[in-house]
């Protein structure tokens, strides 16, 4: 066994607090299991290792970074220090993250990113997505013995699931048109993590714990994840000398060593032979990936979408990701109204309705534009908002699901209701979001993910990180039989639709903000709600992000936080809207958003979550005097 986790006497503050609920391995609005049970007391770290102390807000010049990780926030501060730009710091984050966060963050994975160039004053959009392999059809998720879709919990924990990772080839994209560092240098705060390792909080136990069944049965996986045979206790050192070594070679190799090169073939072999424990129970199904698919992978450079909203540029993630979209449809129903912070019951309840229905649009029209045509400028275009927008009553919700509306270049004042939709397909709520800013204003907006808590638990044997099971995010079946053609069925070296919105928004040609937030499918309410907190409801950032939450993705119930149920509940209930309590996972907790916003010239304040998941680590360059 090549991980250790030594274990101490009572500490202080710990990285993050419980996660509460388990993972999701069946439909992402079904309600999860309960949690594993607690840990003993922990007891303190060695020398060297004491737990990183948080702050959620962090104000001043010269640079500003907020992550979910003291470690990762503390990488990227150190390469804006040394004169590295935005993008470096990014990539110096991501990749320590892949070390503390190494259920949702990878190289196994992918993301998508937005980055704001100062010297042309411009936004670009960086897609990562992982794509599938060439022999990916249609039926891809059907079992052939039964002819039916395989449940969720058996395609997540396969090979089936697992895409071409993105990550590297984004950083190779990201560093080569907009970083001042090489790659190697950047691993190097990583490299450090995983060598003298970190100290392990309660999130990360239950993390563990929740996924400890599926680990188990994964030969390097269990090694990695479960030293000594069950997860490692809160309060002890993780280290991962193997995810070390593979950085170092990553660093020598360049990201060629995986899509053409020995580590690309390790991947492969993982992927078509999981190295399941001949003793599990568990049937884990073997993926069809091959080396061809890899030598294939491209990491895109696109134009993001962009609408204007109540005097701000609001910059997003175009296709495949359908964050972007409709964050931006939704921005555009919202500006035929009026939101007085006065009466935040009635702003509220337009940002529901308008969620709702920018969801039906989604699911009917967004896909990979490469495999599928998405009308990406009629959904964005003002006269579909109108016509969207003249749905929504004042005083009643909409009965959920609505039906999407037609983005076809004609526009009627209204249109009727009708009854055809589409079933929310399964998407994993955990990812984790980074943004960075630097002295020169450049700004990164950065999202990576492997999908589920853990992802497809196959672990590539020696190397120390998990592969995703983003394919999952394909439809397994079309749905809505006889409506529209399901833009998100599997296909070859297909991207699957995400909701990862990574946002930059300008005020008179400058960066004004930039956010984003895991949470799967609830990424874009979380991303609007906050906008809407700050534009319209006249919020500082802080508290834009600390607010409670509730997320309407086309559902018949308002998912939301407790919070959110006490404060607004009945009223909203009056109008219609049927709220649950969110069932996770994390159960009742909605996002872990990241924010930044420029006060004025030069001075940044980075924001964090101050509770949701422990909280976050936001750290500027120069703090500002108080």
């Amino acid at each position: 066994m090549s991980r250790q986790a030594q274990r101490p006497s009572p500490s202080g503050a710990l990285r993050r607090t419980a996660f509460a609920a388990a993972l999701a391995v069946t439909a992402a609005l079904a309600v999860p299991a309960a949690a594993a049970a607690g840990t003993p007391a922990p007891a303190a770290p060695p020398g060297g290792h004491r737990p990183q102390a948080k702050q959620p807000v962090a104000t001043g010049y010269g640079g500003a970074v907020s992550t979910v990780d003291p470690d990762a926030s503390r990488a990227a501060l150190d390469v804006l220090k040394r004169g590295g730009n935005a993008m470096d710091a990014a990539v110096a984050a991501g990749a320590t993250l892949g070390v503390t966060e190494p259920y949702v963050s990878a190289i196994g994975g992918g993301g998508y990113m937005t980055y704001y160039n100062a010297k042309n004053r411009k936004v670009y959009a960086l897609d990562g997505r992982e794509f599938g392999p060439a022999s990916m059809k249609p039926d891809y998720f059907i079992d052939p013995k039964t002819g039916k879709p395989l449940s969720f919990d058996d395609a997540v924990t396969s090979g089936l699931s697992v895409g071409v990772p993105g990550t590297l080839a984004q950083w190779d994209l990201a560093l080569h048109r907009f970083g001042t560092r090489k790659l190697g240098a950047l691993l190097q705060p990583a490299i450090k993590v995983a060598e003298h390792g970190f100290v392990v909080d309660q999130e990360f136990y239950d993390q563990t714990a929740t996924n400890e069944a599926r680990f188990r049965d994964i030969v390097p996986t269990r090694e990695l994840f479960l030293p000594g045979g069950k997860p490692p206790a809160v309060g002890s050192v993780f280290k991962n000398p193997d995810l070390a070594n593979t950085y170092k070679q990553l660093a020598k190799h360049g990201t060629g060593w995986l899509y053409h090169g020995e580590l690309g073939k390790e991947v492969v072999q993982t992927v078509t032979k999981p190295p399941v424990d001949p003793k599990a129970a568990r049937v884990v199904r073997p993926g069809v990936m091959k080396a061809s698919d890899l030598a294939a992978y491209t990491a895109l450079s696109k134009q993001p979408t962009h609408v204007s909203y109540r005097g701000y540029d609001v910059y997003g993630e175009p296709p495949s990701s359908s964050g972007g979209s409709t964050v931006g449809e939704a921005l555009n129903i919202l500006s035929n109204f009026r939101l007085d912070p006065r009466d935040p019951v009635t702003a509220l309840h337009y940002y529901l309705e308008a969620s709702k229905l920018a969801y039906a649009d989604r699911g009917a029209y967004v896909g990979d534009p490469a495999k599928v045509k998405v009308p990406l400028d009629e959904l964005l275009s003002q006269g579909f908002a109108r016509e969207r927008a003249c749905l929504i009553k004042p005083d009643q919700a909409a009965a959920a699901p609505v039906p999407p509306g037609s983005p076809d270049g004609t526009y009627e004042p209204c249109v009727p209701p009708g009854t055809q939709t589409r079933v929310l397909a399964a998407e994993g709520p955990q990812t984790t979001h980074l943004v960075v800013a630097d002295k020169w204003g450049n700004v990164a907006s950065y999202t990576v993910t492997i999908e589920q808590f853990g992802g497809s638990a196959l672990t590539v044997p020696g190397r120390g990180f998990l592969l995703n099971n983003e394919m999952t995010d394909f439809s397994f079946t079309p749905s809505a039989p006889g409506g529209l053609p399901d833009p998100n069925l599997p296909g070859p070296h297909k991207r699957p639709r995400s909701s990862i919105a990574p946002t930059i928004v300008l005020k008179d040609g400058r960066p004004k903000l930039a956010l984003g937030t895991p949470g799967g499918s609830t990424i874009i309410t979380t991303v609007l709600q906050i906008l809407v907190n700050r534009i319209d409801l006249g919020m500082d950032l802080p508290a834009a992000l600390d607010a409670p939450r509730a997320t309407q993705r086309n559902t018949p119930q308002v998912f939301a936080e407790q919070a959110f149920i006490d404060r607004y509940g009945k009223a909203l209930a009056a109008r219609g809207h049927r709220l649950e309590v969110f069932p996770g996972p994390p159960a009742g907790v909605i996002g872990a958003a990241t924010g930044l916003e420029f006060l004025r010239p030069g001075l940044v304040q980075a924001v964090a979550e101050p509770v949701r998941r422990g909280g976050g680590s936001a750290l500027v360059v120069h703090p500002a005097a108080r």
